[in-house]
């Protein structure tokens, strides 16, 4: 039952592929001043305000999550506090050009290996994230044709909250989310907390 969910993940995944534009980083620069405050003045992240590292993220998903901010498809949910939080800060970004600048900006800091933060049985966790490896990539590097992100270097804590925003409903349930709604049955698949936490444990290990 598992491959055959896979599978049709995969189809749709590479049929609905958007194109992407790469913005201006120079433009991006000056309008990334308001998300250094939480995102860190090189997009390190900072667990302290639940912000994730976005520097080594792809820029076409950065886009993509800045306008499903931007347009209420993240972020509305009553169960997502982190989500409400950001999305007025997309808000500030007038136009598409825009959240493609700051993409382009982000994109040209330097990425670093964030602390792990997150316990979990990492030998047990790539059991479970062979699942995850169909998009995303055995090395976690993301596969922009099956709208994959990068996971490999990203925030624990954030993977952590997102993989459950995505089981409990919180995230993947708008009608225009549409690759939302394609990564929440995945995330379903995980038993527990505890699978969680063993797959982003393992997660941590590709770097």
């Amino acid at each position: 039952m598992k491959k055959i969910l896979i599978s049709a993940l995969l189809i749709a995944a590479a049929s609905a592929a958007p194109a992407f534009a790469a913005g201006d980083a120079a433009a991006g620069k000056a309008l990334y001043g308001t998300c250094a405050a939480c995102h860190g003045a090189n997009a390190e992240g900072n667990q302290a305000l639940n912000a994730p590292k976005l520097a080594g993220q792809g820029e076409w998903y950065l886009v993509r999550q800045l306008g499903n901010f931007k347009s209420g498809v993240r972020g509305t949910s009553p169960n997502d506090s982190f989500g409400k939080t950001m999305a007025p800060m997309a808000m500030m970004l007038a136009d598409d050009a825009a959240m493609a600048n700051v993409a382009a900006y982000i994109a040209s800091l330097p990425v670093s290996q964030p602390a792990a933060t997150v316990q979990g049985d990492a030998a047990a966790g790539k059991t479970g994230y062979a699942m995850c490896s169909a998009c995303h990539g055995a090395d976690g590097k993301g596969n922009q044709a099956m709208n994959a992100p990068i996971l490999a270097g990203q925030s624990d804590f954030y993977l952590v909250t997102q993989l459950k925003n995505f089981k409990s409903g919180a995230r993947g349930t708008h009608a225009k989310d549409a690759f939302g709604m394609q990564m929440a049955p995945m995330a379903k698949m995980l038993a527990d907390d505890a699978a969680i936490n063993n797959v982003v444990a393992y997660i941590n290990t590709l770097k």
